[in-house]
């Protein structure tokens, strides 16, 4: 997800520096005309504007961790990765500490979303910083809105979470019905698309349903890390969550069989196991 955002970034004009966990990733950007920081020090030392995007609160724990001792008073941190909503207030709260700005500002669109710059941005934060980081945030987003305060970014993260893997059970559940049902799976998810029943899911996990094909998108184990969050999240404000905890369990299978690493839409193939095993 990183890597076109900050290609649509470089394509807009800006200068832009880029650093990557993973030796060899973003040298494609370089050639593009971005610069590679050889640590996140450096990188930190040279800009007034930190983008992060990685996987866990603990990932983003300790590249913040690096980047603010080296960071210029009054830098803003603009967070895209997916994490825990008590995390995101903690670094608004610490980083305020250090004279440092933090906005929590998640994203949703896929991977195709990233490369095609369409992505949709959730922001909690102080609004002056918003402000100044919208006009940034236009190249590689078809919305981006604040929702509220620190964490109400992570916190609307989570929604669209819970909202996507019950879209996504839907799917499933109804292609695996008319599997046995004997019905034309290709026609059947075609003509429930284009009905009540349409949703990204359909358009975009459909089709790789029907050719079996369980490569990433998004991943089982990263949908499953968003779910905890999401389950921890509603614990704390007391919101029941039964649809999210039956997918994550659904999903656990997958993981369990070594299959963290599939698209989420192969959930099918153990709904589908499921029946058979009625």
């Amino acid at each position: 997800m990183g890597e076109p955002m900050a290609g649509h970034l470089v394509d807009a004009g800006h200068q832009v520096t880029v650093w990557n966990r993973s030796p060899g990733k973003g040298e494609s950007l370089v050639g593009r005309g971005a610069t590679r920081a050889p640590s996140l020090g450096e990188l930190a030392a040279g800009s007034d504007v930190i983008f992060l995007c990685v996987s866990r609160s603990e990932d983003v724990e300790e590249c913040v961790a690096s980047l603010a001792g080296h960071a210029r008073k009054g830098t803003l941190f603009v967070d895209h990765s997916t994490i825990d909503p008590e995390t995101a207030m903690s670094l608004h709260t610490d980083l305020s500490g250090r004279g440092l700005r933090f906005l929590d500002a998640p994203i949703t669109g896929g991977s195709m979303g990233a490369q095609k710059g369409q992505l949709t941005i959730f922001i909690g934060g102080r609004k002056e910083d918003f402000d100044e980081a919208l006009p940034v945030l236009r190249a590689y987003a078809k919305r981006a809105e604040l929702v509220g305060g620190p964490g109400a970014g992570q916190m609307t993260k989570m929604a669209n979470q819970i909202a996507v893997g019950g879209a996504l059970l839907a799917l499933c559940e109804a292609l695996v019905f008319a599997k046995k049902a004997g019905l034309d799976l290709a026609l059947t998810r075609e003509l429930l698309a284009s009905g009540a029943a349409a949703s990204w899911a359909f358009d975009n996990y459909g089709p790789k349903i029907l050719a079996s094909d369980w490569s990433p998108g998004f991943s089982v184990k990263n949908q499953r890390k968003d779910f905890r969050y999401a389950l921890q999240s509603g614990k704390a404000i007391g919101a029941s969550l039964p649809g999210t905890e039956l997918v994550d369990r659904l999903l656990a299978t997958l993981e369990e069989e070594g299959h963290g690493d599939w698209t989420t839409a192969a959930l099918y193939d153990v709904m589908l196991r499921l029946g058979e095993d009625k």
